[in-house]
């Protein structure tokens, strides 16, 4: 159930005006990784992108932003039994670096010369991204966590533990 909320909400965030890459889709991942089993943690940021691509548009490095979704869906199955505000804090900003190395990888391929002007060209143009990247994925991820604490430890204290079975 969790995973067609995340799908869902993700989707729809996707879809409404918002600032370049400022976006709950790599926290998703995050959340899906320490929360979900380790193929949804990859299908669910998968499921996302592949839907409101379908909308938005396809592009010239789908694959590279895709790769990079599940990858951090992948990696983020190590929060398991390990979420705590540092790690999950790590995990959030070590998802915008792998998106940003991934995908401007992929960018620069398809755009830029193939040297080393136009690869660091490509890099140091898709800071700015980065910067957004940081800060969506640390405003989500918070929203994402701390909704989750909060609704787990309401549940827990009211003894309605079995609606937030996950896997």
């Amino acid at each position: 159930m969790i995973a067609y909320i995340l799908i869902i909400a993700g989707f729809l965030m996707r879809l409404l005006p918002h600032a370049p890459n400022f976006v709950p889709v790599a926290a998703i991942a995050v959340f899906a990784g320490a929360h979900l089993n380790k193929r949804m943690a990859m299908w669910v940021p998968l499921a996302i992108m592949m839907a409101s691509d379908l909308i938005i548009g396809m592009h010239d490095v789908v694959l590279y932003t895709w790769g990079a979704f599940a990858v951090i869906g992948i990696l983020s199955t190590w929060l398991k039994n390990r979420a705590t505000v540092g790690n999950v804090f790590i995990s959030t900003v070590a998802s915008a670096v792998i998106f940003f190395v991934v995908t401007n990888f992929g960018v620069w391929l398809a755009w830029y010369a193939h040297t080393w002007v136009g690869f660091t060209t490509c890099y140091i143009n898709a800071i700015p991204f980065l910067r957004s990247s940081i800060l969506g994925n640390v405003v989500y991820a918070a929203a994402l966590f701390g909704s989750y604490e909060l609704a787990k430890r309401v549940i827990e204290k009211k003894n309605l533990a079995h609606v937030l079975l996950v896997d």
